[in-house]
């Protein structure tokens, strides 16, 4: 009897494996309103630049032991009104000019966009949550090794970038999601467009960072770790390993969110 109970453990385990990565690469949303998720398998990567700025630096491996979901776009305005008319979000009253619908929503500190989540929990019983700096740079490499995930070079009209070659959105604005090629998990705009929040707090380099993934957060940290760069800034802040700092109560037209989910 022990050894059936020990061999239908195994096999349950096996199974549960075997199911989370069928699951990865594959795309899901949890309500019409909600956004598009992609499923990221389990895996390791070094994360960071030994050849980047200190803020890079050290290289650090990472294990994801478990597979989870991020937004294949940026939160778009669409989303983000869905949740005002709800109640559950702020109204945010500038878009800057360039209009709203499927660009990403900007202007919002980092209270608020947790409140986002938040609402998206609440109405679809899954927990969502801002992804670790660890998680974002994981899913933005796709499961490449180079700074971007089409090469080591930016090269032009693939991201949004200052020097990007992205025609009327390189150094002016944000350009609509899906406006460029996905990366191999399935995300857009990871490199450039706007800058993303992130759940660490700040830290100026990688010393200390979570071998297992985890964001590094302390107790009301004013500092917030943005990744991605943006349409205004130079490509190499765009890189995969490039890591900003944001005031979390600050607004900006350079910042918005993509959001991570649990896997159940």
């Amino acid at each position: 009897m022990r050894i059936s109970a020990l061999l239908a453990v195994v096999l349950f385990c096996l199974a549960a494996g075997s199911a989370q990565a069928q699951d990865a690469g594959k795309f899901f949303q949890d309500c019409p309103k909600c956004p598009e998720m992609a499923v990221i398998p389990a895996g390791e990567f070094i994360m960071g630049d030994k050849a980047g700025r200190p803020t890079e630096k050290p290289t650090v491996r990472v294990k994801l032991a478990r597979p989870f979901a991020l937004s294949r776009t940026e939160i778009t305005w669409d989303h983000w009104q869905a949740c005002v008319a709800a109640k559950g979000c702020d109204a945010i009253a500038s878009d800057h000019g360039w209009g709203r619908g499927k660009r990403p929503v900007i202007n919002m500190t980092f209270a608020q966009a947790e409140a986002y989540i938040a609402w998206l929990s609440r109405i679809t019983g899954k927990t969502y949550r801002m992804p670790s700096e660890a998680e974002w740079e994981y899913a933005a490499r796709g499961g490449t090794r180079t700074h971007y995930w089409w090469g080591d070079e930016i090269g032009q009209g693939l991201a949004n970038c200052r020097e990007c070659g992205a025609g009327e959105f390189s150094g002016h604005k944000s350009a609509p999601t899906r406006t460029f090629k996905p990366n191999p998990f399935g995300l857009y705009e990871m490199h450039g467009n706007i800058w993303e929040w992130t759940a660490d707090c700040w830290h100026p380099n990688h010393e200390g960072a979570d071998p297992t993934g985890k964001p590094r957060v302390t107790e009301k940290c004013l500092l917030k770790t943005i990744r991605s760069g943006s349409w205004y800034y130079f490509s190499p802040v765009s890189k995969a390993a490039s890591r900003a700092k944001n005031d979390a109560r600050m607004k900006s037209y350079n910042i918005g969110i993509r959001v991570a989910r649990e896997m159940d």
